[in-house]
């Protein structure tokens, strides 16, 4: 058994051709260890390479004297500091980063990713679980079944892990107990029955030792199963998604020169060959494969996980984020969709709030519509929550800008799986695996009328526009927005006011202040704007809408000429002087807890329209400068 390694007198091109090799002939096993902090995974592993003689002797060298280095006992070796990388992995002796090492046996090649036990690490776990065929689920026989195994647990059937194997590890430390090692193992065993889990194969070890890893221990007469690597061997390749019909996700469209057309990608399921008819999914454009054209040659057929470039018989509109599918066995098209949900970031996750969800090769604007529920790691029971926080798991419904093909996760995981990712600082918040569309995706339809917005617009005689005032309290919103209406009233223009404190009597009155009612609330103000500037007028709205994310939300439901973001400028010792409804002096008694500026935050704009400073104008000299602005960028012009 050897470990696939680059030194100096090995060549990386003969370490691909092998890996690659072992890919094509499905001989090759993708795990992961996985379990709560301070199980042994990264010993495991670093024992497993040691005792299978898989190290270069440099390497051995430099293990026994980085094991001096961080404080082992002379002549013990650190077998961790063989996948711990990162420097602060070594000195604070924990898992950061996802490890990954190769390694062979006559049998078999393998992929082990070291994932951390470390729950604010959860998120490094489920990038290594999701290309995962197998899971070593590590127990310290000591301490049994943690909150972050059980975590961990779920993950693994979340994702559609096709075999686990759980190893007891640090039976070296209860005295190779078979008692230990039977309460443990039933434990284990009701917990896989309980998440849908296949039998585990549950094995006790001493990573520390050598005990059951490679061969069978003298110390555990008492069992007479398989030793880790045996059960490695033996595992299962391939996660079980049945799907077997074509799917490629069209990543660029390949036109070297004008004779020559193709749309290029990676098969995610199923097959192409020559001949087969196909559909462009959303356009659901059909074509038949004339060629499957490859760097080594043109192909009759190509499977899941080649990279080829299509070429159709017919010119087709595909671009990127374009599903190719099998025309006989389409997938899925919709914008409302149930899934499942594991928050990966310390901001939290809120409903209403907007996400871009990334999908194979197709990023779309998204908003989480509903938490369902959050799952209890401790029962794995499903508790209500109004938001998302770190290591969440939940299920959740999303909107999605518009439809999109997709595949359930159970069937293909290329076509179910997603992330979410930030608008604005572009951080991967959160992982997804769809569980199927929404009802609601396939019976509700826009329905097209004949009086369209222009001519609503042409009957009052000017452009529907929403003019957004925001601010922190008592920094003069409704008192600009309301001298604005009366100006553009005396103009003959169609308008509507509406105010913070005003909507929030009816419209929004079942909301508190909390952060996921402050977004639900910009949400139906954004929505009801919309409807008004649809019908042709001019919508003024006083909100403090302390969100830049919801604003930008707010703003993404117009064109870009009907939409006037106006910060109105009054710092907050200004706004708490003046106080006008005593709000400031009740958030410093603590009677307010979430009110903006004092117990909440309030995100200024970063490049509105128009800002004004209050502190130098007077309420009508603001409005003026804003009609001024209006009038200048042609938003009141009459219609001719």
């Amino acid at each position: 058994m050897e470990e696939i390694s680059t030194p100096d007198h090995i060549h990386a091109q003969d370490v691909i051709r092998e890996y690659l090799g072992a890919q094509a002939n499905n001989e090759l096993l993708r795990f992961i260890t996985c379990g709560s902090v301070d199980d042994g995974k990264s010993t495991l592993i670093g024992r497993l390479l040691y005792e299978a003689q898989c190290l270069f002797d440099d390497q051995v060298a430099s293990l026994q004297h980085e094991s001096l280095r961080f404080g082992t006992q002379s002549g013990d070796l650190d077998f961790a500091l063989l996948v711990d990388g990162l420097s602060a992995e070594r000195e604070q002796g924990i898992t950061i980063d996802v490890a990954y090492r190769f390694f062979k046996t006559d049998k078999r090649t393998f992929i082990v990713a070291d994932t951390p036990g470390h729950e604010q690490y959860t998120r490094n776990m489920v990038t290594g679980a999701s290309t995962a065929d197998a899971a070593v689920l590590l127990v310290d026989a000591r301490h049994g079944v943690l909150p972050q195994t059980r975590r961990h647990a779920y993950i693994v059937s979340l994702l559609g892990v096709s075999s686990v194997i759980v190893a007891i590890n640090k039976m070296d430390l209860v005295e190779y107990s078979e008692e230990v090692y039977l309460k443990v193992a039933d434990e284990l065993t009701q917990i896989a029955e309980q998440l849908g889990l296949p039998k585990p194969t549950i094995i006790p070890v001493s990573a520390l030792c050598g005990d059951q890893i490679i061969t069978p221990s003298v110390h555990l007469p008492w069992y007479h199963g398989p030793t880790l690597i045996k059960a490695l061997e033996s595992a299962p390749i391939g996660q079980s998604k049945p799907l077997n019909r074509l799917r490629m996700n069209v990543q660029w469209v390949n036109r070297p020169h004008l004779d020559f057309r193709g749309v290029s990608g990676t098969i995610s399921a199923g097959y192409a060959e020559v001949n087969q008819e196909i559909k462009v999914l959303p356009s659901g454009q059909q074509a038949r494969i004339a060629k499957i054209v490859t760097f080594d040659g043109d192909l009759e057929y190509a499977s899941t996980n080649q990279a080829v470039t299509l070429v159709f018989d017919r010119e087709l509109d595909a671009s990127r984020g374009d599903l190719i599918c099998d025309a006989s066995h389409p997938c899925e098209i919709a914008d409302h969709l149930s899934a499942h949900v594991v928050w990966m970031h310390e901001a939290e996750g809120l409903c209403g709030r907007a996400y871009l969800l990334k999908l194979g090769t197709q990023t779309v604007n998204v908003s989480i519509t509903a938490i369902k529920h959050v799952i209890d790691i401790e029962t794995y029971s499903e508790r209500p929550s109004p938001s998302l926080q770190l290591n969440d798991i939940a299920r959740v419904h999303i909107k999605i800008d518009r439809p999109i093909p997709f595949e359930p996760y159970s069937r293909c995981t290329a076509q179910g799986g997603f992330i979410l990712i930030d608008k604005h600082t572009f951080a991967t918040v959160g992982a997804g695996m769809i569980q199927h569309a929404l009802r609601r995706s396939k019976n509700i339809h826009r329905y097209e009328h004949t009086i369209t917005p222009a001519l609503r617009q042409a009957l009052k005689g000017h452009k529907g526009l929403v003019i957004w005032l925001t601010g922190l309290s008592g920094s003069g919103k409704s008192t600009v927005a309301n001298h604005l209406e009366r100006l553009l009233h005396a103009q003959g223009v169609h308008t509507y006011l509406l105010d913070g404190d005003n909507v929030r009597h009816g419209l929004n009155s079942d909301l508190g202040f909390t952060p996921a009612d402050r977004i639900e609330n910009i949400r139906r103000i954004a929505e009801v704007a919309r409807l008004m500037v649809d019908a042709g007028l001019v919508v003024i709205t006083a909100f403090i809408s302390p969100y830049q994310a919801d604003r930008q939300r707010a703003r993404d439901l117009f064109q870009d000429h009907q939409f006037v973001e106006v910060y109105v400028n009054t710092s907050l010792e200004e706004a708490e002087r003046r106080d006008p409804k005593g709000l400031y002096k009740k958030a410093r008694a603590g009677d307010i807890p979430n009110f903006t500026g004092i117990g909440s935050p309030y995100e200024a704009p970063e490049h509105p329209e128009v800002s004004l400073e209050t502190l130098d104008l007077t309420p009508e000299e603001s409005a003026l400068k804003l009609y001024q602005y209006l009038s200048d960028q042609g938003c009141i012009q009459s219609i001719e």
